[in-house]
């Protein structure tokens, strides 16, 4: 089931969103590639937790809050 990569996405993409941050600006922060961030942000990818902490410090959000509904 992949209904947590899609969760997860979205929360990424609001929060990004909210802190005014581009993909490209986003995947910088995490030393990720841009096509990597696109893809887990629409669900399409399943990030490891290290990159799903990675992301969280990038966006200064607690990762708990990422993987909430």
């Amino acid at each position: 089931m992949r209904d947590w990569a899609v969760l997860f996405g979205k929360n990424v993409r609001k929060h990004r969103q909210q802190r005014g941050l581009t993909q490209e600006q986003l995947a910088f922060e995490a030393e990720l590639d841009l096509t990597y961030v696109g893809g887990i942000e629409r669900g399409k990818r399943n990030p490891s937790l290290l990159v799903m902490a990675r992301i969280a410090d990038a966006l200064s959000v607690n990762l708990i809050k990422l993987l909430q509904q």
